[in-house]
């Protein structure tokens, strides 16, 4: 099912953020949001997320759906390892090997699998957040600058296997960077 945006609107006291935002993601596309600093894009993201709520407009094809999401803070549970980390939202079990080959296919080194979210450098901790948002079970992801603070190569590696994961399915992402939408195969550039 397609996820329709129509007239929305969503201010903080007189400040407006969205005013009148419109669009159409087709079910299994890939819809990159551009735009300026400031202009609403993680806003947007939170009201698809149901963490904020629009001040008018309607959202149609989220009802029901599972959401995963990657948010601008890596939010681990800085206590749990890496590993750990990413179990917290399966439902079902997943080995250690399998584990293992995402952490690889992210090149992350097998010891950070057991280490502390809060000893991870902040790479580390992103391609981790990632891995949790691209192994929970999902319906839509919706992803808030995901690829940043890594560095060009590794950037470039993690883009191409989240692009892999998400084959066929519904992905919403902001970016600040057209390369970024390219590599992630964005049927559409949306721009706020």
């Amino acid at each position: 099912m397609a996820v329709k945006i129509r007239h929305l609107y969503k201010s903080y006291g007189s400040q407006k953020v969205l005013e009148d935002i419109g669009m159409h993601i087709n079910d299994g596309e890939t819809a990159c949001i551009m735009g300026v600093s400031g202009r609403g894009k993680t806003t947007l993201l939170r009201i698809l997320m149901g963490l904020e709520k629009a001040d008018g407009g309607e959202i149609l094809g989220m009802e029901g759906l599972r959401k995963s999401a990657v948010f601008q803070e890596d939010r681990l549970c800085e206590n749990l390892s890496a590993a750990a980390n990413i179990r917290l939202v399966m439902t079902g079990k997943i080995s250690q090997e399998t584990l293992l080959k995402h952490f690889e296919a992210v090149g992350l080194p097998k010891t950070c699998m057991r280490q502390p979210a809060k000893e991870l450098s902040g790479g580390m901790r992103r391609r981790v957040a990632l891995l949790r948002a691209l192994l929970a079970p999902w319906d839509i992801l919706l992803m808030d600058e995901p690829f940043k603070g890594l560095d060009e190569r590794t950037k470039s590696a993690v883009i191409d296997y989240t692009r892999e994961l998400c084959m066929g399915k519904t992905v919403i992402c902001v970016t600040h960077d057209a390369n970024e939408a390219s590599r992630l195969g964005a049927g559409q550039n949306i721009i706020l």
